[in-house]
């Protein structure tokens, strides 16, 4: 048995110039994320076959399938094939945080499946091997609506900046703070579930449907992406600043897609806002799922209270990205 654990994140500054179709034809395309201790955890293992069944996969649903093909789901099935695995397979999928909630839980699945997938054949499997496979079968094979920031971020974990390129290629480096001040940060953070669950697929297809019309609000969050980074590059972060740029980024995000924002998400953030949350926005693609705001300690009790309809998630970072924790034959290695 091989078990894959792979963080989710939280995204802050650049959402939306990760998408290929617009980082090909611009420049100044970034974004910075982070991965939390939560995770998206994948067990594989061998099914015997005195089974009727050649597959057993279980998700939110369960399959029991004769052949690859047969497989509703799309990754797996894709990625089994990618793999030309012939061996029958148990695959069995648990996870910290709820599905189609913006923290990249399709992205951290795609990536856990491949860890677990070449951990099980023995092939190479760097975090950018990982990243660059999730991002084949995510965005050329399935042709699914997603941006590219999710596969890599979830690899590699950490705090980082991800620069993305023309040229279709990108470079990942650790945002360069101290302990103490990544700790500030922390402390400064609270996470929100709405309790709205979305295909994240049908918002971002519309903002791709929509890149040149929003080409200004993408070049704004560009440049809001450039501030913060200056404000990441001092020794000693202004969460005051951060906060305010993190609610800049947000007025532009809402601006790429009707379906980015609702009438329950407008009247949590302004809440929010009202007691003293310096910024926020809604983590992911949008329509649901976890709002992140900035918020200064003394004015923490003051939110919880005025969000009280929420559930409030408590989480730290993690720098580990996707990674084995267990492979039953290296037990005794």
């Amino acid at each position: 048995m091989i078990i894959t654990r792979t963080p989710f994140r939280i995204s802050f500054f650049g959402g939306g110039t990760d998408f290929p179709e617009y980082y090909k034809k611009n420049d100044n395309c970034g974004v910075i994320a982070a991965t939390i201790n939560k995770y998206c955890y994948i067990s594989i293992r061998e099914l015997p076959n005195f089974f009727e069944h050649i597959h057993r996969i279980s998700y939110s649903k369960i399959e029991h399938v004769k052949n690859v093909e047969e497989i509703q789901h799309p990754v797996i099935r894709t990625v089994l094939q990618l793999y030309r695995i012939q061996k029958g397979l148990e695959i069995h999928y648990d996870g910290d945080m709820p599905a189609r909630s913006g923290l990249a839980s399709s992205s951290a699945f795609s990536v856990g499946m491949i860890n677990a997938i070449l951990e099980m054949l023995q092939k190479d499997k760097s975090k950018y091997i990982l990243a660059d496979e999730a991002l084949k079968v995510e965005q050329k094979i399935l042709k699914e609506a997603v941006g590219s920031q999710d596969q890599i971020i979830t690899s590699f974990g950490g705090l980082n900046h991800i620069n993305f390129y023309r040229n279709d290629t990108y470079q990942i480096s650790p945002v360069q703070i101290s302990d103490k001040e990544k700790n500030k940060l922390l402390d400064h953070l609270m996470l929100f579930y709405t309790g709205l669950q979305r295909y994240a697929s049908n918002i971002e297809s519309d903002k791709i449907k929509n890149i040149e019309k929003n080409k200004n609000h993408l070049h704004n969050i560009s440049q809001i992406h450039d501030e913060a980074i200056k404000l990441f590059d001092q020794k000693e972060l202004n969460m005051f600043e951060i906060g305010n740029l993190l609610k800049d980024s947000w007025k532009q995000k809402k601006e790429l897609s009707n379906k980015v924002s609702l009438p329950l998400i407008d009247e949590a953030y302004e809440a929010a806002i009202q007691n003293g949350a310096y910024g926020g926005k809604i983590l992911g693609a949008g329509g649901g799922g976890f709002l992140l705001f900035i918020v200064p300690e003394h004015k923490k009790n003051s939110l919880r209270e005025a969000l009280k309809t929420f559930l409030e998630i408590e989480f730290s970072f993690e720098n580990e990205g996707s990674k084995v924790i267990f492979n039953s034959d290296k037990v005794n290695e």
